[in-house]
């Protein structure tokens, strides 16, 4: 048991300095933009007022068609994520079709299972005196009716 407790916690402080990592490589990111971001800003401040709107808009217009392209990545996933969940959905509709087959089948059974008990009944309650006919074939059925 405590070995179970000492790997579940290296498990997660491994997945702890992951994230850590993960993290820090996303400040590191994020500084970076925000110290080119700046640059970009003081270079822009020592232009004309026609060049700064012109580089405004530039900025603007790249930074629409990152967005753009990061939009349709995740229209990407998402549509794949729903064809795999249509085709986990076709699955399992099938799963229940032949479940509810199945059910019926069993249901088909007992109903034809209770039909020869209520025949059985039925002969039981009328007199037969001396020798029964049967076919071969029916004799496991038969012999089944007469021991229930």
């Amino acid at each position: 048991f405590l070995r179970l407790l000492e790997a579940q916690l290296q498990d997660q402080r491994r997945e702890h300095e992951e994230e850590v990592e993960t993290l820090k490589s996303q400040v590191e990111a994020m500084k970076e933009e925000m110290e080119r971001q700046q640059q970009a800003f003081l270079q822009t401040l020592q232009l004309s007022p026609e060049v700064q709107v012109e580089f405004g808009l530039q900025q603007e217009i790249t930074r629409l068609t990152n967005e753009n392209l990061d939009l349709k990545e995740l229209l990407e996933k998402l549509e794949k994520n729903e064809k795999k969940l249509k085709k986990q959905l076709k699955i399992y509709m099938k799963k229940v079709q032949d479940f509810e087959a199945s059910q019926a089948l069993v249901q088909t059974e007992r109903r034809r299972h209770e039909l020869n008990r209520q025949v059985a009944v039925q002969r039981k309650e009328k007199d037969f005196q001396g020798m029964l006919e049967y076919y071969k074939e029916d004799e496991p059925l038969l012999v089944r009716n007469l021991i229930t």
